[in-house]
């Protein structure tokens, strides 16, 4: 029997993959689009949809980010609405660990587990800017180490919290200096690096005992904090020989925190464009690139790297022959990436403007035209067979255990996938036909958590 996939489906929100300009494009803050979003892909019978969060809009130069939406209502009130319009498909939301407390997080995840039936999901992520910060009552940031701490110990904590009403044993642990009291109905006690609180829990144990708990991250300290902890981690690595390097590596990792090689899902994200022909896939995938990075989104890109106002520059015209500025050269506020919390971060600039000068002259590149052909490159291109095929070769290959879809339409581009590369998949044997589960932690494959009560349990 064939390696079985895993599919989940991803809303975006603020990145360059979504045609915002699409006369099929919908609203993202309108409950209709969520709704045909988890409808479609439940159809499909995917693991489950994911919900990323954004807790400040996004600037850059001191503006809006131009490819942010403009607003979003909280995550994990989607998913809860999205629970009473879906009956088995997983939903799974990001909750930052370091701007938010474990009992809030913890109660809101259990709820919607209950609520769902056991569909929960949560994708833990750290924050590192004192951009978003600034949004909070202790502002700043975390320093490296400390955020990957907190992330753990808040990891802990929840699931202190979610085992508290069927647990009654003592936890001592003096290497990490972590002491918890566990105790009938709800009493809790954890005294950490991070964290020191007492009380009882306030919500029972739900149908999964823990949610499905998710991590992104592809440096040192997230590969382990995934190995040790997560139950599957979305990854960037979506060609072939990367990917099976990502994934023998964290795969490996897995055995020394005690667990198996199953236990951990690697979902690389993916983009993809599809055609009757492989010519008018590949025709529709340009033109598509062509949309998601406009005149304003490659200047938006070029100012990334170059660290400075970029408006006079003619987007179709040829890669800045000046260097970027750098922490050395200009005063702080005078950053594009001072306190950003949307764009990206670059280690070496100047590196990375010689390479885009050398890609745009050796090829005759606009700016415009450099910045597609590093940030608008599509995972999948091809006929619906020919996505299949690919999708089930990196499956089966180890190269993943399946993708995060990213559609370049919402809330209806992942309808053409699910007619007509899904059935492709079924028909192989590599994807299910139907559920045979009702948690998500049954989707995935995974063991349930400690003591975990059944949906009828939950409910009584």
């Amino acid at each position: 029997m064939p390696k079985q996939i895993h599919l989940a489906a991803h809303f975006p929100g603020v990145n360059n993959t979504t045609v915002w300009s699409d006369p099929a494009a919908g609203s993202h803050i309108a409950f209709e689009s969520f709704r045909h979003f988890a409808q479609t892909a439940e159809r499909a019978k995917f693991d489950f949809l994911f919900l990323a969060e954004g807790l400040r809009l996004r600037e850059q130069g001191g503006k809006i980010y131009d490819l942010d939406v403009v607003g979003r209502p909280d995550n994990v009130s989607i998913l809860m609405a999205m629970a009473a319009v879906t009956e088995r498909i997983g939903l799974a939301g990001t909750v930052n660990s370091t701007f938010n407390e474990p009992l809030d997080v913890a109660r809101k995840l259990a709820s919607l587990d209950h609520l769902s039936g056991g569909r929960a999901a949560w994708n833990v992520v750290t924050s590192w800017d004192e951009f978003t910060g600034e949004n909070f009552r202790r502002g700043g940031y975390l320093p490296k180490d400390k955020r990957y701490l907190r992330a753990q110990e808040f990891l802990e904590t929840a699931k202190t919290l979610w085992d508290a009403w069927d647990v009654d044993e003592v936890l001592a642990d003096p290497t990490s200096g972590r002491y918890l009291r566990h105790g009938d109905a709800g009493r809790f006690e954890v005294h950490s690096d991070q964290f020191d609180i007492s009380g009882r829990f306030a919500t029972p144990r739900s149908p999964q005992g823990h949610p499905v708990i998710i991590q992104a991250g592809d440096s040192e300290e997230g590969r382990e904090f995934a190995a040790a902890s997560a139950d599957a981690i979305f990854t960037r690595h979506a060609e072939l020989e990367a990917g099976k390097e990502f994934y023998a590596d964290v795969k490996g990792r897995l055995a020394k925190f005690g667990r198996r090689h199953e236990d951990l899902k690697i979902l690389p994200a993916a983009t993809f464009v599809l055609g009757a022909t492989e010519e008018e896939a590949a025709e529709n995938a340009r033109q598509v690139q062509y949309q998601q990075v406009g005149p304003q989104t490659a200047i938006a890109f070029a100012e990334q790297v170059w660290n400075r106002d970029l408006s006079d520059v003619d987007p179709d015209g040829p890669v800045p022959s000046f260097d970027p500025k750098t922490s050395d050269d200009v005063d702080s506020g005078a950053h594009i990436s001072k306190g950003r919390a949307s764009v990206r971060m670059y280690k070496d600039p100047v590196a990375i403007a010689n390479e885009w000068r050398e890609l745009g002259e050796r090829e005759g590149l606009s700016l415009r035209e450099v910045v597609i052909r590093k940030n608008g490159r599509h995972t999948f291109v091809g006929t619906p067979q020919r996505v299949a095929d690919t999708i089930d070769e990196f499956v089966q290959s180890d190269a993943s255990d399946g993708f995060v879809l990213v559609p370049h339409v919402t809330p209806g581009g992942l309808d053409v996938f699910a007619d007509e590369v899904v059935p492709l998949l079924q028909e192989k044997g590599s994807f299910r036909t139907e559920y045979e589960g009702t948690t998500l932690r049954e989707h995935l494959g995974l063991q349930p958590s400690p003591t975990t009560t059944t949906p009828a349990e939950a409910r009584a």
